[in-house]
């Protein structure tokens, strides 16, 4: 079956670094960290005491009655505000194509957090009756594209994909199959988290994973670099709109980016840790440089996973260098973090990863890896530290990885450019 090409015509974003796709990256290429203290609780009694929030986020903007604003958690409701800028970036309406051969497919790792939470509290102190008729609904992964299906009557695909950290690229993936094979016309796709609770907190906290760099919040996510100490917790959401290239053509859409390849993995090793030699990232990238049928000298740009965790860096580092070889790495590749800027979204972290590599593909500027002061042994690409640069990008990949020992891998090339 001959695959149809699939482009990107519509993307949205609301971060720490902005609550739009044009601050966002402004500030990203600015160099600016979306990091501070924390503020959606008292968090002076927990040894991390930083995160990247959204700020200045209005709920009742995405929701037709404020009233109905107890139906939903945070995570659904910037899905939603992500998902208008790039439903209106894209020219869509309800009626673009049959609605049942347009859906949504989100990636959301832990999902109403805040919710539950919230309603646990009130069952402790007050019993059953006090807990929400909504709780359930509210919570649950999949009510992020369930709310956007129903805002824009999307009727075909709707479900979440949940794989940690790697949520949001395995749902672009699998949303860009979907179009490829024919089985949807357009598919919304990206990823939305909003855990920064004190549950979520003090989770990954115990685990040590989180930086406790609090009085420098904005040094604090520093990839890469020997003085790191564990990642910084944001919140957002990322989406793209997928459709297929002749039909975005017919429509007369403009079309920003086309997805090319697509790859994934399994460590089969340890429910948090990478295998040493990089064995399973290594398998993603170079299924998705199979997929997109293209050279690893052709990979131009590498949005990298780059979590700040010693782990994850040198691991990283190591398998783009057995994947894409030592001589391209050392001549052209760049590599580069935004992590260091917008910490990490979790199961959103690759939706607005790949917004940034459309960026990147459209704009020829490579956002930083800010906070790279002195790079770690064995942390020697160049990964663009601290200020944005101009650079041919051709193909930029995107990496994921996530507990459990998930990775997913996504290219995004250039459009117009054969």
């Amino acid at each position: 079956m001959n695959r149809r090409r699939v482009v990107i015509t519509g993307i949205g974003a609301i971060t720490p670094l902005g609550n739009s796709v044009s601050h966002t990256w402004e500030n990203a290429l600015a160099g600016k960290s979306g990091v501070g203290p924390i503020t959606s609780f008292d968090a002076s009694e927990f040894s991390c005491k930083i995160a990247a929030h959204v700020k200045d986020f209005d709920p009742e903007s995405v929701v037709d009655d404020k009233k109905d604003l107890r139906r939903y958690d945070r995570f659904s409701l910037l899905g939603l505000a992500a998902a208008k800028e790039a439903w209106q970036s894209a020219g869509l309406n309800d009626a673009t194509y049959p609605a049942d051969r347009m859906g949504v497919v989100l990636g959301v790792g832990i999902g109403g957090l805040p919710v539950l939470e919230a309603n646990h509290a009130s069952l402790i102190a007050d019993g059953p009756k006090r807990v929400s008729p909504f709780l359930i609904p509210a919570m649950i992964t999949n009510l992020a594209p369930g709310h956007i299906a129903i805002k824009y009557n999307l009727q075909g695909v709707n479900f979440t994909i949940t794989s940690a950290c790697a949520s949001a690229t395995h749902a672009i993936g699998e949303a860009a199959r979907m179009v490829a094979l024919g089985v949807q016309d357009l598919v919304v796709s990206g990823g939305t988290e909003s855990s920064i609770t004190p549950l979520g907190i003090a989770g990954f906290a115990r685990m040590r994973a989180l930086s406790t760099r609090n009085e420098e919040p904005q040094k604090a996510s520093r990839p890469f670099d020997r003085d790191r100490d564990g990642f910084v917790m944001g919140e957002g959401a990322g989406i793209l709109i997928l459709e297929a290239l002749d039909n975005a053509l017919a429509r007369g859409a403009q079309i920003l980016a086309e997805v090319v390849g697509y790859g994934f993995s399994c460590d089969a090793f340890h429910i948090t840790a990478p295998p040493e030699g990089g064995d399973g990232a290594c398998q993603s990238m170079l299924t998705a440089i199979k997929d997109a049928g293209v050279s690893t000298e052709e990979i131009d740009y590498i949005n990298a996973h780059g979590t700040s965790t010693p782990a994850n860096d040198k691991i990283e580092t190591l398998a783009i260098k057995k994947v894409i070889g030592e001589q391209h790495c050392k001549e052209k590749l760049l590599v580069s973090s935004t992590k260091s800027m917008t910490g990490h979204l979790l199961g959103a972290a690759g939706g607005i990863e790949a917004v940034f590599c459309v960026g990147a593909v459209r704009s020829d500027v490579v956002p930083p890896t800010i906070n790279l002061d002195n790079p770690d042994d064995g942390c020697d690409l160049d990964y663009v530290p601290n200020t944005a640069r101009q650079a041919q990008v051709k193909y930029a990949m995107s990496n994921s990885f996530g507990f459990g020992g998930t990775n997913a891998t996504i290219i995004i090339k250039k459009f117009g450019q054969e």
